[in-house]
C-alpha cells in the first residue's frame, strides 16, 4: 500500500515519492484538501494553472511535471471539462498509485456524459481509487455560482420545492483527504451529502435570515431560461440544463447519507452552521 512520509513538500523542490498531487488546488475543494493533508504533516503538492505547480488541462507540457513524484492524486477538472483520459493514464504510468476523483451525486439521472466518463477512466486506470460522489454543495451560495443572483437578491433553479441534503466542502475535502491518506477504502464510491434535506427556498430563507435581506427563489424553467439567457448562454445549453433538472426532480427529494460520519469520524456540518459561518 501507498506508505507516508512526516515531512510536507509543497514545491517542485523536495520532491519525494509519496507526493499528494491536489488537481484544482485553488479551489472550493481543492484549497480544502490541501489544508486538510497539511494539517496531516503529509506531503501535497497543490496544482493548478497559476500555482507553483503548474497545471493545465489544455497544455499537456504541463502534466509530466505535475505529476513527478506523486504516488496519491485527488483528481478533479473545471465543470466545463471532461477529465482527459490521457492524463489519468499518465498519472499511472508516471507512479500513481491511488487516485480519489470528485464526482456529483445523480449523474445518470442528469445524463452527465462528463462525469459518468471520468469515472469509467478512474475505475479502469488499474490504480487504487475511490469516487466521491457529493450533493450540491453549501458554497455554491456565497463562494460559486449562486453568489452572484444571491447578492442581487433572485435566484432562479427550476427544482421547484424538491430537497437536496446540501454538503460542506469542509466535509467533502475531509472524505477526500481520508480516502487519499487512509487504507480501506479503494473500489468504494460515496454518496456524500449533509445531514439535512432542504428545498432551495428553505435555503435561501435561512441565508436571507442570516443577512437581513429578502432573496426570492425563481422555481419554473421559463425563470431559469429567462435569466440565463440574460448571461448570454447559448438556447441549446440552456434547453440541455432544463432537462437534466426536470429528470432531477422527478427522482423526488434527496436523502441524507451517513457516509461523512463513517468514513471521517464526525458529523457533517449542518446548514445552519454553514450560514452562521459563510455569512
Amino acid at each position: 500500500m501507498v506508505g507516508r512520509l512526516s515531512v510536507p513538500c509543497d514545491g517542485v523542490a523536495g520532491m519525494a515519492k509519496n507526493d499528494i498531487l491536489v488537481l484544482g488546488a485553488s479551489g472550493t475543494t481543492g484549497r480544502r484538501v490541501v489544508a486538510g493533508l497539511r494539517a496531516r504533516a503529509l506531503p501535497v503538492r497543490p496544482a493548478s494553472r497559476s500555482g507553483a505547480v503548474r497545471f493545465d488541462w489544455s497544455d499537456p507540457a504541463t502534466w509530466e511535471p505535475a505529476l513527478a513524484g506523486a504516488s496519491r492524486l485527488y483528481l478533479m477538472a473545471p465543470h466545463e471539462l471532461p477529465v482527459d483520459p490521457a492524463f489519468v493514464h499518465q498519472a499511472v504510468d508516471q507512479g500513481v498509485e491511488r487516485i480519489v476523483l470528485l464526482s456529483s451525486r445523480a449523474i445518470e439521472v442528469m445524463g452527465d456524459e462528463r462525469l459518468q466518463a471520468a469515472e469509467r477512466t478512474v475505475r479502469d486506470s488499474g490504480a487504487e481509487w475511490t469516487i466521491i460522489r457529493p450533493d450540491w454543495f453549501n458554497q455554491n451560495f456565497d463562494e460559486g455560482v449562486f453568489r452572484p443572483a444571491v447578492d442581487a437578491g433572485e435566484l432562479a433553479v427550476p427544482l421547484a420545492d424538491t430537497r437536496f441534503p446540501f454538503i460542506d466542502a469542509d466535509d467533502i475535502a475531509a472524505v477526500a483527504t481520508t480516502a487519499l491518506t487512509e487504507d480501506g477504502h479503494a473500489g468504494l464510491t460515496y454518496e456524500i451529502t449533509g445531514p439535512e434535506a432542504l428545498s432551495f427556498a428553505d435555503a435561501l430563507e435561512r441565508i436571507g435570515k442570516a443577512t437581513g435581506r429578502t432573496i426570492t427563489f425563481h422555481d419554473t424553467p421559463d425563470a431559469y431560461r429567462a435569466a440565463m439567457s440574460a448571461l448570454g448562454l447559448p438556447a441549446e445549453q440552456i434547453d440541455q440544463e432544463i432537462t437534466a433538472f426536470t429528470a432531477l426532480q422527478a427522482q423526488g427529494d434527496g436523502t441524507p447519507t451517513d457516509t461523512v460520519h463513517r468514513v471521517t469520524g464526525r458529523a457533517p456540518k449542518d446548514f445552519d452552521t454553514y450560514v452562521a459561518e459563510a455569512w
